[in-house]
């Protein structure tokens, strides 16, 4: 394999998808550029490692003995030897060139430590609302960049400085799935890292239908919103925030249950709180 090509990895966490993720992997290993993908199980009862090991002999896959959400992609990065790593989710892939052009863009700026990548949801190519709302980011700053500055990104589309990425732990084990961008995004501004959305840089997403529960889902991102505001923010911002959602628990119990789930884990959070410096503080007020 070339050295231009051994510059990315590409990693994938999944969860009994073994259909969704055997479609991404033949479509990631049918791109014209060559890159090591690693597969992270988190415990699937689906026969997910056995299928890419017989499908996709080539793909470093790790079968976990628990399910740990998005901490799986960490222990993904870990493994890889690679300077960059590009994230896929098991129903998303990169489209040809935009991992090279990610790699680039890199290289060309050392500050960078996370690209947001332009995200098309299914057949119809429909922009990610969430890329539209970093493509409008009024976030600035001293430095000349190629693209938007941002506090947060899609996990499905994140490129990442393999380096910077592990310096702050990765992804937090304790916040599974669900809101686990805004915590690493925060981390790596701290650090003095730029993170920038670039649409010149391309993945597709292919959403399933799923037997998720919704509830659960929203229950647990508010939950995690609540402690990436209790980790990192300074006091008063993180208390007007609890105040806001106490409000609505009232007249909401997935709020409510949320709330609760989040107070069980103050113990933790205090020991682990370090609130953000002050310049990356007035970046997420401009946010909102």
């Amino acid at each position: 394999m070339a050295e231009r090509e051994l510059r990315c990895s590409i990693v994938i966490a999944t969860r009994n998808r073994v259909a969704s993720l055997l479609r991404t992997l033949e479509e990631l290993t049918a791109l014209e550029e060559s890159f090591p993908i690693i597969v992270v199980d988190n415990d699937s009862g689906d026969g997910t490692p056995k299928a890419v090991q017989s499908s996709f002999p080539q793909v470093n896959c790790i079968a976990l003995r628990d399910n740990l959400g998005a901490a799986a992609r960490t222990i993904g990065c870990r493994k890889a030897v690679t300077r960059y790593v590009g994230f896929s989710d098991d129903d998303s892939w990169w489209t040809r060139g935009s991992l090279t052009r990610a790699a680039d863009i890199l290289d060309a700026y050392p500050t960078v430590a996370l690209l947001a990548a332009r995200v098309l949801v299914g057949p119809q190519e429909q922009l990610d609302p969430t890329c539209a709302l970093m493509s409008r980011s009024p976030l600035s700053g001293g430095r000349t960049l190629p693209g938007r500055r941002v506090l947060g990104f899609l996990a499905a589309a994140g490129f990442v400085r393999r380096s910077a990425f592990l310096d702050v732990r990765g992804f937090h084990r304790k916040y599974r799935i669900g809101g686990e961008e805004e915590l690493l995004s925060i981390d790596l501004a701290a650090a003095g890292w730029d993170l920038i959305y670039v649409d010149s840089v391309t993945a597709h997403h292919y959403p399933q239908k799923s037997n998720r529960d919704e509830r659960a889902r929203r229950r647990l991102m508010l939950r995690n919103a609540l402690w990436t505001a209790w980790l990192r923010r300074p006091l008063p911002t993180a208390l007007r925030r609890t105040a806001t959602l106490v409000k609505e628990a009232a007249d909401d119990p997935v709020v409510s249950a949320g709330v609760v789930d989040a107070i069980k884990g103050l113990p933790w959070v205090l020991l682990q709180r370090r609130p953000v410096p002050a310049e990356v503080e007035t970046a997420l007020q401009m946010l909102g």
